[in-house]
């Protein structure tokens, strides 16, 4: 046996969709600041492995000039008939190729800045799903904040729609869970 239930007033359903979009507001809202702050932090990333890697490249430069003028040196010390002097200039030319116990090799350099790079790529795929989300999730306060003001359902359903696209958007993000870029 159902009864039937008188319809809700106008102000009964203002109440009831009131209740519901201030907790998904508050949901939206806290995604909006998490994405946000991973945003800022991706950001960071970027920027940091950037200035690393060429910094790193830089000190790889600096270290191919000296083994170069040491090459150089040791070419013309053998010309010269100092053999000696040749060696210790050829020694020193092969000592800046790779020094494991420094890190400072130029291997162990290309290998660190071969790195920060791949992160700063990683990083840079990243950063516009973070934008959509950002976009998406305001869009959704938006629309709830609408449908609290016209007492729509329809809007507060679109705006769970568009507040759950704001979600997929962000584990794309964080995860880079389908293979394509932005």
């Amino acid at each position: 046996m159902t009864e039937n239930k008188p319809p809700m007033s106008r102000s009964e359903r203002e109440a009831q969709l009131k209740d519901k979009a201030g907790w998904l507001i508050t949901v939206l809202a806290a995604m909006l600041a998490i994405n946000t702050l991973a945003g800022g932090n991706n950001s960071s990333k970027i920027l940091n492995n950037t200035i690393a890697a060429n910094n790193t490249w830089a000190f790889f430069q600096a270290k191919s000039i000296k083994q170069t003028a040491y090459e150089i040196a040791s070419v013309q010390a053998a010309d010269a008939g100092n053999k000696a002097i040749s060696e210790k200039y050829a020694a020193k030319a092969a000592s800046y190729e790779s020094d494991p116990a420094t890190g400072e090799g130029k291997k162990e350099l290309m290998e660190k800045a071969v790195g920060l790079d791949t992160e700063r790529l990683d990083a840079k795929q990243r950063s516009p799903w973070f934008t959509y989300a950002g976009s998406i999730f305001q869009i959704a306060i938006v629309l709830l904040t609408a449908s609290i003001l016209s007492v729509s359902n329809r809007l507060f359903n679109a705006s769970v729609v568009v507040g759950v696209a704001g979600v997929l958007l962000m584990s794309q993000a964080l995860w880079l869970w389908l293979p394509i870029t932005a």
